[in-house]
């Protein structure tokens, strides 16, 4: 049965100031394609929510509640709670990501 899947607002803004990155540096048309594979993949996750990775930065703090998709070099990063899918993160996976998630994910 397919559980719901909802983007905090953190991840919503991550998504508007990756739209504009890449359409202000590439192109608009990049930019829709990126979006578009964010969002697929994202909405995959309502059929199959566990198959996610745990984030390298969080395992290695003893940190297990979080897991992560890709669609590269994007990384989404989630949790499972109850019936539903929280999106926390979405963030370009080539940046160092241990202060952002620490701010973001431990201490919010």
């Amino acid at each position: 049965m397919p559980v719901e899947v909802l983007l905090t607002e953190d991840a919503e803004r991550d998504l508007e100031d990756l739209f504009s990155h890449i359409a202000m540096h590439d192109s608009p048309r990049s930019a829709e394609h990126v979006l578009t594979k964010i969002l697929s993949i994202a909405d995959s996750l309502k059929h199959t929510p566990n198959r996610g990775t745990q984030p390298r930065e969080l395992h290695g703090i003893g940190n297990g509640d979080y897991r992560q998709v890709f669609f590269k070099p994007y990384r989404l990063i989630y949790r499972v709670i109850d019936e539903r899918v929280v999106i926390f993160l979405i963030a370009d996976g080539r940046r160092d990501l241990q202060s952002l998630l620490a701010r973001r994910l431990l201490t919010g």
